[in-house]
């Protein structure tokens, strides 16, 4: 067990800090990242979900069975400093892992939540987005407090935040359509297996053609999950 430092060691370390460059900031920081060394693969991890942007894995500690923290594989810290390319692949991966908790363990929702900088609940010096399966009355609550504000000092609150974000908030190329990758460990969604073809025999009775069916809307929306986010039985 390594020895803690004294307090001249602290300062030496602090003053060390300050005078590094960004890059050689965050270098130190991922060499003491403990989910840096877990996506290194040089800590043990249950590993369900990875591609070459991002990787999930189970906690070790969780809200619920099930809970996956997704994290980025490079090295952030906080979500400002995601490239948004990064930032848009994670939340649709973990999109892809709400539905895949909806579908195999039978919950009635999820959380999907980032503690973003120590004032908000983060822990980790690793950005990570959770995702946890949530069923009734299982004993987790992220109910807010309701406080109230003068219209005046709401006014002024809204013109900073407006004001600030000026011409960050742009038009952009929408980014392409999510693909949940093929490597996947224990995410990936099994299906029925495909019905053998019936053999072909001539039909002198009336035939239907198959065109004027209307395809099925599960194709699109998955009904039941939405079912059991809504607490429909």
């Amino acid at each position: 067990m390594p020895e803690q430092m004294n307090e001249e060691q602290l300062k030496a370390l602090q003053e060390k800090i300050k005078q590094m460059s960004p890059e050689e900031l965050k270098e130190f920081q991922k060499k003491q990242c403990i989910f840096c060394q877990i996506i290194a693969g040089k800590v043990q991890s249950k590993k369900i979900f990875e591609d070459n942007i991002a990787i999930g894995i189970l906690d070790i500690n969780p809200a619920n069975p099930g809970h996956i923290l997704l994290l980025p594989k490079e090295h952030y810290t906080i979500m400002p400093q995601l490239p948004e390319d990064v930032l848009s692949h994670l939340f649709m991966a973990a999109k892809a892992l709400s539905n895949s908790m909806l579908r195999s363990l039978e919950v009635q929702g999820t959380n999907i939540i980032v503690a973003n900088g120590v004032a908000a609940g983060q822990r980790a010096q690793h950005f990570m987005i959770h995702v946890i399966p949530r069923k009734e009355n299982d004993g987790i609550s992220f109910e807010l407090p309701q406080k109230s504000i003068q219209m005046d000092e709401l006014e002024k609150i809204g013109k900073k935040l407006v004001e600030n974000l000026g011409s960050k908030v742009e038009d952009k190329e929408m980014p392409k359509p999510f693909v949940m990758p093929k490597k996947i460990v224990e995410a990936q969604f099994k299906e029925k297996p495909k019905e053998k073809e019936a053999k072909k025999a001539p039909i002198k009775k009336e035939k239907k053609s198959i065109e004027k069916i209307p395809k099925s809307s599960k194709e699109n929306i998955d009904l039941d999950d939405i079912a059991k986010m809504l607490g429909v039985k």
